[in-house]
């Protein structure tokens, strides 16, 4: 029915869910499912701005975190909370 690779297998298994669950309520619809596998980037230029994209999102991710442990601690010692 399908491979062992997980992105394979879980648009069948669903597929195959979705088809019972018709049958059972005497529908004439069925669900077709395929899948296409991903294409790699042959141009190097667009796979580094796909990089530079992410990075640079990770790194604003990462500025913004800490200072929610900050605030969060802070609040603590103002209204002198105890673990």
């Amino acid at each position: 029915m399908c491979s062992a690779e997980p992105h394979g297998c879980f648009p069948m298994l669903v597929n195959i869910l979705s088809n019972t669950f018709l049958r059972l309520f005497n529908s004439s619809a069925r669900f077709r499912v395929w899948n296409d596998p991903f294409y790699p980037i042959e141009n190097p230029i667009t796979e580094q701005g796909i990089f530079f994209v992410c990075f640079t999102y990770m790194m604003i991710l990462a500025a913004g975190l800490p200072p929610l442990f900050a605030v969060s601690s802070m609040q603590d010692y103002k209204v002198k909370s105890m673990h």
